[in-house]
This record gives structure tokens, C-alpha cells and sequence, in this order.
């Protein structure tokens, strides 16, 4: 799966909304959906912790970009993007603590995924205050955000997809306990 194809998977009630035309809120949603089987693999390791961290700034992201987009004030607005830019910091972290459990493909594709919803925070929040954000200027180093889109997305367990196809948790219980890391379009 790529981000374009993910894309195509979201409800109108979401796509209609003119929140969806932030980019930053865009990611974060779509880094939401990624942490999904990635955190299935870690329960699966046992790391219960590391699994509610991970998946609650994970989910912080967008959720505090819709919070501060609905917001009446530029003030309070950039108030919610820096809980959204802490969060993508804190997701960032746990994906690197993961990296052991995840494998070096899904960890590398979601710290320059974070590094992305990152850098777009850290432009908005000066923007709504018009001031700049007190820390110094980093170039997050990715690759080209085209092809990074435009690649297949790691996953770590086919359960989400079992289930989906086949309807039962059973199935993904077995799938989980054959997991291992390969690009999407191995499942």
C-alpha cells in the first residue's frame, strides 16, 4: 500500500471536511492507520507499555491538530499544533525504541514519516503566532517526499488485513503468530 492508495481508503465524512486539506493533519491520520499493526506486533512481544505510549502520541497527532484547527484564536491554535509537534516528537521516540521488535524498514519509514509531520508543525505553529519557535534550525533529512509517498509501506503483521478480508479474530490471532516484516505487497 502507498499513501495515495491509503488515501483513497478514507471516508468522505473525513475527505469532506476542510480540515483535510492540512497536510500535517493528513500524515498524521495516515501515520495513525500505520501504527495500527505496528503496535500489534509489539503486544504480540509483550511490550504493553511501549505499545500505549507509542500508539497515544501516535494518535495525539491528529487529534490535537483537529482540536487546534477548530479553534477561534491564532494563539490558541498554535497552543494545540505544539501539542501536535509533541506528540510527533514522542511518537518519533517510541518508534526508535521499537526498532528492534519493528525491524530496520518499518522503524526507518516511520521516523521519516514523523520527521515530515514534524518539520510541517514546526512551520505552522510560528505561523499562527507569528512568532518562531524557541529552538534552533534542523533540516530533517529524508528522501525526496514524493517518492517517499509513492513507496509501498512496510507492515509488520498481516492481522489488519485478515481481518478485514476474512472477518475473524481467529484468523488474525494465526497471522500474528506468523507476522514478520515485509513491504504490504508480500501479504
Amino acid at each position: 500500500m502507498t499513501y495515495k492508495e491509503w488515501e483513497t481508503q478514507v471516508p468522505r465524512t473525513i475527505t469532506d471536511d476542510p480540515l483535510w486539506s492540512m497536510t500535517a493533519y493528513r500524515l498524521s491520520l495516515f501515520a495513525s492507520d500505520l501504527c495500527w499493526p505496528d503496535i500489534q506486533k509489539l503486544r504480540k512481544a509483550r511490550l504493553y507499555h511501549l505499545v500505549d505510549q507509542l500508539y497515544d502520541s501516535v494518535g495525539g497527532i491528529g487529534a490535537q491538530i483537529a482540536e487546534g484547527y477548530s479553534r477561534k484564536t491564532g494563539k490558541d491554535r498554535a497552543r494545540f499544533y505544539e501539542y501536535a509537534l509533541g506528540s510527533a516528537r514522542e511518537g518519533r521516540d517510541w518508534y526508535y525504541k521499537s526498532r528492534h521488535v519493528l525491524g530496520a524498514e518499518v522503524t526507518a519509514h516511520r521516523l521519516a514519516l514523523h520527521a515530515r509531520i514534524i518539520r510541517l508543525l514546526m512551520a505552522m505553529v510560528p505561523d499562527e503566532r507569528a512568532l518562531s519557535v524557541q529552538e534552533p534550525e534542523t533540516e530533517y533529512r529524508t528522501r525526496a517526499w514524493e517518492d517517499f509517498l509513492a513507496m509501498e509501506v512496510p507492515f509488520c503483521s498481516r492481522a489488519s488485513f485478515l481481518v478485514r478480508a476474512r472477518g475473524t479474530r481467529d484468523a488474525a490471532r494465526n497471522a500474528l503468530n506468523r507476522a514478520d516484516c515485509r513491504p504490504a505487497s508480500h501479504h
